[in-house]
């Protein structure tokens, strides 16, 4: 795992919330692993490589490839989830929780760039029954960004005469940072995020203080 990303969750090592410890290491060769050479062009030997680890090891904690993707999918989609519904429910203007939102929604995407671009862009390798399981949590996600759009539309706030429109242009913009960001780059996660939490005001048109 890049040395530079942050954890997921906060925690003291990366996907602290996966045991057992070899399931853990498993998943964080599988990231590292799908980051650099995407999901199709890995191997479960190249996994169980990364992981320190026999082939065979690997299938004791996950039956396919795809059941990995999948639950590193799921873990970094309900992070995303919790990150811009906690925002949506925040107190203030809606312009304070846009500005909130985004700023996070970015900051996780700079600093878990590795992760996110696994999450974000690996969705069609998913089967059928889990892709259809992330497709619902990016309904969500969408669904908290258009409330404080809404929100500020109804308040005077916002001058957005296409909502969904931008909705979809505000998470594009946050997502496409996971693409991009260099942690060798002159910005940190922090300053992305605010960088950008000002372009997506300037672009809704927000009212300033």
């Amino acid at each position: 795992m890049d040395a530079a990303e942050q954890t997921v969750g906060g925690e003291d090592k990366p996907w602290g919330e996966v045991t057992p410890e070899a399931a853990r290491r498993l998943l964080v060769a599988a990231v590292e692993a799908f980051a650099e050479r995407g999901y199709h062009a890995t191997t479960t030997r190249d996994i169980a490589g990364r992981a320190g680890m026999s082939p065979a090891a690997l299938y004791i904690h996950y039956k396919t490839k795809e059941e990995l993707l999948h639950r590193i999918s799921r873990i970094g989609h309900d992070k995303a989830l919790e990150i811009l519904e906690t925002a949506a429910a925040a107190p203030g203007t809606a312009a304070d929780r846009l500005d909130g939102a985004v700023r996070s929604f970015v900051r996780w995407h700079a600093g878990h760039h590795m992760t996110a671009r696994v999450v974000q862009y690996e969705l069609d390798a998913l089967g059928a029954e889990h892709r259809t399981e992330i497709v619902g949590l990016r309904r969500r996600s969408d669904a908290a960004v258009r409330r404080i759009l809404n929100d500020g539309v109804a308040a005077g706030e916002f001058d957005v005469p296409d909502v969904p429109g931008t909705t979809l242009a505000v998470l594009s913009l946050c997502i496409d940072v996971a693409r991009w960001f260099n942690t060798e780059g002159r910005r940190t996660p922090d300053e992305v995020g605010a960088l950008y939490a000002d372009l997506v005001l300037r672009m809704v048109g927000a009212q300033r203080k």
